[in-house]
């Protein structure tokens, strides 16, 4: 079961898949998560079989096994006769009508978390567009998972130490990690910025109990007091967000006279009571 603030990293295979075939046209796409180096094919997009729904497929096993390993998209013009993979999935592959392969691995840590294939019916190499968007894909999901992997690990932490009594310690690591993930969110690519925000308001919504806050604050309005909670400076903050120090006094009044305060440290202290930030 995954940890209850994580959504399911599946969705967002889906997801990327979904966008291949939007933008490129790729007429087949599946994927899915890999568990202890076997992956587990979970996620389609234009199939008309189920022979590949609920495949396993070992590391170094076949097209998207020889990827994993090498840690590197891999791909091959005529399934069918390529001598270089192992054939062990030749009857739901070939069922299928798939002729041309590309596997792409979604790395984190340089360890294959992930797997992203393309696939045509007709046997010719795949470039250009398709590859670009499929070597993307997997590079979103990366950061994506890291990300993740990085807020359940302040969790688990935050969890340990609630058991031990330590909540103040735990209460700054919680704030440093909202912090950072309100900072990627302001430099990440557009699509991905809602979702950083997403798991940054989750985290504050945890250390509140679940409780769940109005948002009279914009985005940008939280991202930087978000920074000042830290103690971070204006020139610190603009930094940190990419912005210009005048641009962060700017969001900083605005926020203020918003929550009807008058310095920095009110706005933070109005923006933490009202379970705005944590």
């Amino acid at each position: 079961m995954q940890p209850l603030l994580r959504p399911r990293d599946t969705d967002a295979v889906r997801a990327e898949l979904r966008r291949v075939a939007a933008e490129a046209g790729v007429p087949v796409l599946f994927g899915g998560e890999v568990h202890e180096d076997a992956l587990l094919l979970t996620e389609f997009v234009g199939t008309r079989t189920g022979g590949l729904r609920g495949l396993v497929v070992r590391s170094r096993s076949g097209l998207g096994g020889a990827s994993m390993v090498a840690g590197r998209p891999m791909a091959v013009a005529d399934y069918r006769n390529d001598v270089n993979i192992t054939h062990d999935y030749d009857a739901p592959v070939l069922n299928e009508g798939i002729r041309s392969v590309l596997a792409v691995p979604v790395l984190v840590d340089g360890r294959a978390r992930a797997m992203l294939y393309g696939a045509y019916r007709s046997a010719a190499p795949i470039g250009g567009l398709a590859v670009d968007l499929m070597v993307g894909s997997a590079r979103r999901l990366s950061h994506e998972l890291r990300v993740r992997d990085e807020v359940d690990r302040r969790m688990r932490l935050r969890e340990a130490q609630l058991a031990s009594g330590d909540q103040v310690a735990n209460t700054e690591q919680i704030r440093e990690v909202h912090a950072d993930l309100r900072r990627m969110a302001a430099s990440a690519p557009s699509e991905m910025q809602g979702q950083l925000r997403t798991l940054a308001d989750r985290l504050t919504a945890a250390l509140a109990g679940g409780a769940k806050a109005s948002a009279p604050l914009s985005a940008r309005e939280i991202d930087v007091l978000t920074q000042v909670a830290l103690g971070c400076t204006n020139a610190e903050a603009a930094q940190r967000l990419s912005l210009k120090p005048e641009t962060v006094k700017s969001y900083l009044r605005s926020a203020a006279s918003k929550l009807g305060t008058k310095t920095r440290h009110e706005a933070v202290s109005r923006a933490r009571s009202s379970r705005l930030i944590p």
